[in-house]
Formats: structure tokens, sequence, C-alpha cells
């Protein structure tokens, strides 16, 4: 371990991963470890031992719930939204090639006690039971300015300034009902709570058409999602870093993160060795997670807890006709919370479960000091629970840009059902680390759907 690298990365989890694949794409001398003898940190998938055996440490797994290797649960559930930031960047670096995909079967919203599919175009808005009559012509309206908007031609805007005007605003320009708010600002451009109304509503725009793309390139649902799990994703990115000349150690206790005199990062200490590199990058939990290191130097802050439930089923979710794999969100506002509760389920269409088992995972953004009751807005719509695993995983925030001393942590995965955070994270710390934005060159290929 004597030899010198531009990066060390530390932990296997997605953000990380993929920072590492485009990292050696881009020439840089990459060495990857972790301190787990598996890859994904975090954001891995495990089989029913162990996942029986992280939750549970003294209770065997079922084996009526079929055999371990038909599972892949997710620790933490996101999908891939078709035409986003995740998806061309599997495509820019031909990470494709490793998976494969099969679409969410359907979205769908939570209103006034009881679930609906998301309208995402302006017929399935008129014939959507989420709204009456009149309100369905104001969401016409809406959708098709929407669609219409061109930046370059003033007779699209309707004296609408995106860059400046609120959402809040445009809402009411359009006379639209909260409820109606609710599920376009939070089931298709996936806000976590109502905070965007008050800015200018470029962001939302934007989001709600990469939502509508995203619907119109398959049909069904947005969503995708790979085969055997999400733990797929960080050891396809690995394998392409490895293509580009990274460097792999897996099982490996990294002991001590050492800096020179100024506190500027020198290299990684794991037992008697070091091994040097003008950066790292790594996850919060290699960097003390909240607690206080290194003469006192604090380097990640706790900013909330997400709550998370993984619940096994024998059956569908009710009311969602018989869907083989969801998402279902409910907007904080109709069950008064500051933030929305999702849920995820798939199931053996997606090689995670044994056939007729279905895994659903219900999350939020902690709020008071019992957690467990407010995912019960969401348990309640899965019908009867064989089992479930509740973990409660604290949110950090790296507490500096890591420009003053070459140690770059990435953020906690959130409580959101996709992976647009993931990305924002990796752009962000890509243009620390490497001083430029990160540009995708275009391709053509399309990323598969096998439905």
């Amino acid at each position: 371990m004597d030899e010198e690298y531009d990066v060390i990365i530390l932990g296997t989890g997605l953000t990380e991963c993929i920072l590492s694949g485009l990292l050696s794409v881009e020439g840089k001398k990459v060495l990857h470890m972790d301190r787990n003898d598996y890859y994904g940190g975090d954001s891995a998938s495990l089989n029913l031992t162990q996942l029986y055996r992280q939750f549970r440490p003294n209770q065997a797994a079922p084996t009526e719930l079929g055999r371990d290797r038909d599972f892949a649960i997710d620790l933490i559930p996101k999908f891939i939204i078709a035409s986003g930031e995740l998806t061309k960047m599997l495509v820019h670096t031909d990470v494709t090639r490793y998976l494969e995909f099969k679409q969410i079967a359907g979205s769908f919203v939570y209103r006034d006690g009881k679930i609906s599919k998301v309208p995402s175009t302006e017929m399935e808005a008129v014939r959507s039971p989420l709204m009456g009559l009149f309100e369905k012509r104001r969401a016409k309206n809406f959708f098709q300015f929407l669609q219409n908007w061109k930046d370059e031609d003033p007779a699209t805007h309707q004296g609408i300034n995106l860059d400046k005007d609120s959402m809040k605003a445009i809402y009411e320009k359009f006379g639209l009902e909260p409820g109606t708010q609710d599920f376009i600002g939070h089931a298709m451009a996936l806000h976590l709570d109502d905070d965007y109304k008050t800015k200018p509503a470029r962001a939302t725009y934007n989001r709600i058409i990469l939502y509508t793309s995203s619907m119109a390139r398959y049909g069904k649902s947005p969503y995708l999602y790979p085969l055997y799990g999400l733990g797929e994703l960080p050891q396809s990115f690995a394998r392409l870093s490895a293509i580009y000349g990274g460097t792999y150690m897996l099982d490996k206790p990294i002991d001590e993160i050492v800096t020179d005199a100024d506190g500027r990062f020198v290299g990684v200490r794991s037992g008697t060795e070091t091994v040097k590199a003008k950066q790292v990058i790594g996850d919060p939990s290699y960097f003390g997670a909240g607690k206080e290191i290194e003469g006192g130097k604090l380097r990640v802050v706790e900013e909330g807890k997400v709550v998370r439930a993984i619940c096994i089923l024998k059956h569908p979710i009710p009311g969602t006709d018989d869907s083989d794999s969801v998402q279902i969100i409910i907007p904080q506002n109709q069950v008064g919370r500051r933030n929305d509760i999702y849920i995820a389920m798939v199931s053996s269409t997606h090689n995670v479960c044994a056939k007729d088992v279905y895994v659903a995972m219900v999350s939020t953004i902690v709020e008071t000091d019992k957690p467990e009751l407010e995912i019960r807005p969401g348990l309640n719509l899965l019908g009867p629970i064989y089992d479930k695993f509740v973990s409660i995983t604290p949110l950090y925030t790296p507490t500096s840009t890591g420009q003053d001393d070459n140690i770059f942590i990435t953020r906690s995965y959130d409580a959101t059902s996709h992976f647009e955070t993931v990305v924002e994270d990796v752009n962000d710390v890509w243009q620390r680390v490497v001083g430029k934005e990160l540009v995708l060159k275009k391709r053509d290929l399309e990323v598969e759907s096998s439905t």
C-alpha cells in the first residue's frame, strides 16, 4: 500500500461508487476501500439470512418465505426516474451493460383517505378521481401551459416569468385547489415539503417536465428498477472503476484519516499501513458521523433522522390494481405533517424476493420522538403485514466543502424514493473535487425497460 493515489474513496455506497467510476474514467488513479466485506454500504441489498441477522440477531429467517438466494432486500429503497440524471449517468458511463431494468408498474398518491393513480397527461387528468369537474379543467389548462412552454416564445408564457414568479403565484393564476397542488408538488415534482412554493417556479417546472417525459417514455410509471435489487448499482459502477484502473479493497478497517500539521489530508491508515493520496472522498461513517474527532474537529453534523420500515407482505398493496410494484406518496398536508411519507414496493418480478412475496418500504423524515407512529399512515395502506423491520437512521451532512483540507464527505441517503438527490450530491462533490462541473456526454443508448 505504499503507492500514491490521486483519490482514495472510503465506503462503497452508491454515491461513492458513482464517483469512483466517473473519476477513473476521467483518468484519476483511484483506491476504493470499505470496512465491510460486501459492496453497497448503507445502500446494500441483503438476502433473508442477512436481513434477520441485521435486525434480529437471535432469530432465524422463516423457511416458509423461500430460499435465501431468492431475496435481495434493499436497506434504502429508491427508484430510478426514466429520464432522470441517474439514467444519464448509467448511459454516459455504459454501466447499463451490467444491469437489466424493469419498469415500476404504478405511481400513486394518497388523497382524502384513499390512493389514486397520479395523472401525468391532460387525458389522465380529465379521467382522474382526484379532482372534480371544474378542477379538472383548471388542471388541464395548467398541464397544457407546462407542455407548451418555450423559453424563446413569449406567446407561450401567459405573462409568467419562471425565474421570478413563485410556484404559489402560478398555482393561484390557474386557480388550483390545495389538494391538486399537493399531488403536483409532491407526487410529480417530488418535493419533500412545501418550501418550494415560495421559490421561483423554474425548478418545479423542470421537475414536472422530467416526471411527465419519464412517464411518456414507457407508459405505466416514470420509474425503473434494476433486477436483483439496488445493490447491483454500486457494484456496476465499481466494475466500471476497475476497468479504468481503479483498485478495490474490501474488508479493510480504516483506523485513521492522516492529516499534516495544517490539517490537510495526507493519507489513510489501516493497521500499520498508511496509503497516501492527494484527496479523500468518503461517506459520513468514516469521518466520525457526528462525533468530535482529531483534536476536536467536527467533520459531519446530524441534520435529522429517517425512519424506514421494511415490510414483508404476502399480497400486493390493496387499491393498486394488484400491481407487482408501486410507488405511493402521501403528501405531508394529507396527514398533518411537514414531510411526505413514501411507500416503495417491489416483488418477485424484480428478482428480489420469492414468488408471492412482496417487499414494501415505508419511510419519512422523523419529526417527533415516536418515529414508528409517524409512518403509521403508510403502514395502514399495506394490508396485513407478515413481518416488519424498522430502522431509524441519522442524516449526516458535512460541515465544510473539503476544499481547504482535501477531505470531501458525501451526504447520508435521504427519505426520498428516487435518486435525484443522490445525483445532486455526486455533482456537488465532483465539482469540489475536480474544480469543474460534471458534464455528461450525450449518447443515444436507451436504458432497456423489460416489461
